[in-house]
């Protein structure tokens, strides 16, 4: 019986590969924010602070971006409260109506999710150049745009990926 020498990660078709890599790519982003000095942040929470990154919704218009009933959405919001990168305020003409902001450690958050993004593409430029990134980079956009993911990129709100 001959050897099996496995499968080679080059043989793997694109879609493989973007399927493989993305948890570990999610993994290695969440260890640098929690390097950074913003520990207990979840892949999830990363949807809501991109919804935040320009607006200031309600739990009601936040958990319909997200797709998501309410009580989700209030959960999401929860976490990222006790972990300080949130906050709730009121509205000054209507007591009743409450918005969910990013507060200074949330912006931190967001800033140290860049960062570590930027230091995964930099090492990935190390290794095979600037010009196959580019090339890489223009064949993702091609799979958001078949997928038809790449209008909600746009607009920051990317659909929770559904388990």
């Amino acid at each position: 019986m001959p050897h099996d020498e496995g499968v080679k990660a080059s043989d793997l078709d694109l879609p493989t590969l973007v399927t493989l890599t993305g948890p570990a790519i999610v993994s290695r982003v969440l260890q640098g924010i929690t390097d950074a000095g913003y520990p207990g942040v979840k892949p999830s929470h990363g949807y809501v602070i991109q919804r935040l990154v320009e607006e200031e919704p309600t739990i009601g218009a936040l958990a319909e971006s997200l797709g998501m009933t309410q009580q989700g959405a209030s959960k999401q919001v929860n976490d990222l409260e006790r972990l300080g990168y949130v906050e709730r305020v009121g509205d000054e003409s209507d007591l009743r109506v409450r918005y969910v902001r990013l507060t200074a450690s949330g912006r931190s958050v967001l800033e140290a999710g860049r960062q570590a993004r930027a230091d995964l593409e930099r090492e990935v430029v190390t290794r095979v150049g600037q010009r196959k990134v580019n090339a890489a980079k223009a064949a993702l956009v091609a799979l958001l745009e078949i997928t038809d993911l790449e209008q909600y990129v746009a607009t920051r709100t990317v659909p929770l990926p559904e388990t």
